[in-house]
């Protein structure tokens, strides 16, 4: 597969993922509250996420390097899937933590892979304009995302929208499957 192939296929996996993720995300506030917690809870989960994303990130570009960058690409998306599934039955705030934790692990796996994986399937003296053209892509989706999510908070519970961008998120890994990543050196 050539590698502009290959990267139509990370474009439309990476967007599929934005677009699972960012049906949620605006809401998740809203989603603390029902739980019982409050503005500082949600800092402190939201923080919880960034600062586990940014402990591992080293470590799991180190081992996508090794073991593939697809590999943790797919880890990150179907990981996350099974946790937007758990979303609905948690009860507590503790919960969310640890969630958010995970959820952490597996934002590092995607962004740290999905950055490896751009520098190797574009071109010397096209990089430039062949990742913007990515980020193009999968921007519109994060935007749709939210737009739907707006849209469609209005006729669906939380819940919901977390079985959707689940499914979703499964989807995107499906799209990846498509994608060949270049041969890595060891």
């Amino acid at each position: 597969m050539k590698p502009s192939n290959a990267l139509k296929w990370v474009m439309l996996s990476q967007s599929a993922m934005t677009f699972g993720a960012g049906i949620v995300f605006p809401f998740y506030l809203i989603y603390i509250k029902d739980i019982g917690g409050d503005f500082t809870q949600y800092g402190i989960a939201y923080g919880l996420y960034t600062l586990c994303s940014a402990y591992l990130n080293r470590w799991f570009g180190a081992k996508a390097d090794r073991y593939g960058h697809r590999t943790f690409l797919l880890a990150g998306a179907w990981g996350t899937a099974v946790l937007f599934l758990l979303f609905p039955i948690i009860t507590g705030i503790w919960q969310v933590y640890a969630l958010q934790m995970l959820l952490g692990a597996f934002g590092a796996m995607q962004r740290t892979s999905e950055k490896a994986l751009l520098a190797d399937l574009t071109e010397a003296g096209k990089r430039g304009t062949q990742i913007g053209q990515y980020h193009f892509g999968v921007s519109l989706f994060s935007g749709a995302a939210v737009i739907a999510g707006g849209f469609l908070i209005d006729f669906f519970t939380l819940d919901i929208m977390f079985y959707a961008g689940s499914v979703i998120l499964f989807v995107s890994g499906l799209l990846l499957l498509q994608a060949s990543e270049p041969d890595r050196e060891h």
